[in-house]
C-alpha cells in the first residue's frame, strides 16, 4: 500500500514538473524566435491531460506567457479539476483496495 502511495505521488510529481518544464522551455524557444508562439498548445494539453494541468496553468500565470489563448485558459481549469477528482479517486482507491 505505502508503495503504491508512493508511486501516485511520484507521477503527480513528476508530470507537474514536465508541465513546468515544457512551458518554460516553450516561452523560452519564443523569445528566442525558434518557434512561433501558438505552436506548442497540443503538448501542454496532452501534459495537461496527462495530469500536470495545474502547474501548466499556475506557471502561464507566473510566466505571463499564452494568457491570450483561448483554448489553453478554458481547458487547462477543467483538466485540472478533473485531474484533482482522479487523484483524488486514486488515492482514496488505494485505502479501500487494502
Amino acid at each position: 500500500m505505502i508503495f503504491l502511495m508512493i508511486l501516485l505521488c511520484t507521477y503527480i510529481l513528476a508530470v507537474n514538473f514536465y508541465g513546468f518544464r515544457l512551458l518554460r522551455s516553450q516561452k523560452n524557444a519564443c523569445v528566442s524566435g525558434e518557434i512561433a508562439e501558438g505552436k506548442g498548445d497540443g503538448k501542454l494539453l496532452l501534459a495537461g491531460a496527462l495530469g500536470g494541468a495545474l502547474a501548466v496553468y499556475i506557471t502561464m500565470f507566473i510566466l505571463k506567457y499564452r494568457l491570450d489563448s483561448c483554448i489553453l485558459m478554458l481547458a487547462l481549469p477543467l483538466l485540472a479539476v478533473v485531474n484533482i477528482y482522479c487523484f483524488y479517486l486514486g488515492f482514496r482507491g488505494i485505502f479501500f483496495f487494502w
